[in-house]
């Protein structure tokens, strides 16, 4: 999979990210002769054309900008979307913890937007094969524009198929053959059957769903499926810091929940999973109840001394917040 120039000179052709007076971002594609207009004066292309990557140039106001390759994902983060993406903090956890490798035959459904394509195709590699599901044909077609976009070619290792994951994934991958599968999808649990069989015993099987009611209702069903390990749920949050001298602090803003990933594999054949986990109750029982009250909750007592003079130190403050005098009080 040949993707376009991340070193050397900035080449015609390339997509380059410009950084102006305040951070603001611009994100341009080189041409020759070419000119990018702004308030502050027009940038010539050809002055940023054969310049190292991380170069400074200015404009014909003198105002200055600095000249970089977009990451990945500035390029994500700022594309066309159909549907919405999954953003590069959950990719990175799915490339992790889904142990995506190169070589790897991984599925993908559905392709929303293109941003974990994107993703799957530099974790696997030349040597990896991606199978992208998406029902509708103008998410489709909008996420491949993206990922030709991004990487400047159309990757050969990559098939999209506009269609039913669960009719369409026994046509395109025998039995045991995938090594694994994401399932980005309204309801994945409809898609168990169909991916337990794909799947080689100890693929692994990763879905990312929005809302706890999914989450729960996937991890049924695959405990029901008895064909998989135990699921095992978890989201991630990301938050910068603002580093300006001594004003070091977390940012005010932050990527919090955006959805939760849930990670399980395929057992062997015939494979009966032990029991290492206590056993599941369906309903409340008086142990759940239990957990409510004080003494499982280790409430500490307070002495009836304590309580009168924390009552008096109440009133006290009262009393001289309302500018009453302890008589009127009474």
């Amino acid at each position: 999979m040949s993707q376009s120039t991340s070193r050397g000179p900035l080449q015609a052709g390339e997509r380059v990210q410009l950084t102006g007076p305040k951070g603001r971002l611009n994100t341009i594609t080189l041409s020759r002769g070419a000119v990018f207009g702004t308030h502050r004066g027009n940038i010539n292309h050809d002055d940023i054309i054969g310049l190292p990557d991380g170069s400074v140039i200015r404009n014909e106001a003198g105002t200055e900008y600095l000249v970089l390759r977009p990451l990945l994902t500035d390029f994500v983060l700022s594309m066309p979307r159909g549907a919405a993406i999954i953003y590069p903090k959950d990719a990175a956890s799915i490339i992790t913890m889904g142990d995506i490798f190169p070589g790897a035959r991984v599925v993908e459904a559905g392709v929303g937007s293109g941003a974990l394509s994107m993703y799957l195709l530099r974790a696997i590699g030349d040597s990896g094969k991606l199978i992208s599901f998406e029902r509708r044909n103008d998410f489709a077609e909008i996420a491949q524009a993206n990922v030709s976009s991004a990487l400047g070619v159309r990757p050969k290792n990559w098939d999209v198929v506009v269609g039913s994951l669960q009719e369409e994934l026994p046509e395109v991958a025998e039995k045991s053959s995938v090594d694994r599968v994401i399932l980005d999808m309204l309801a994945p649990w409809e898609c168990i059957e169909v991916v337990s069989d794909a799947l080689a015993p100890g693929g692994v099987l990763i879905c990312y769903v929005a809302t706890v009611t999914q989450l729960s209702r996937v991890a049924e069903q695959i405990r029901a499926s008895a064909r998989f390990t135990e699921p095992a749920p978890f989201e991630t949050m990301f938050r910068g810091w603002h580093l300006q001298g001594l004003a070091v602090r977390p940012e005010h803003r932050m990527s919090g929940h955006t959805g939760f990933i849930l990670t399980c594999r395929k057992l062997a054949p015939g494979t009966v999973l032990p029991s290492f986990t206590r056993r599941a109750k369906p309903e409340f029982d008086p142990e759940d109840i239990a957990i409510w009250n004080a003494d499982a909750a280790l409430e500490r007592p307070v002495s009836d001394k304590r309580v009168r003079k924390n009552l008096k130190q109440a009133q006290q403050s009262a009393e001289s917040r309302l500018g009453l005098e302890p008589d009127e009080a009474e």
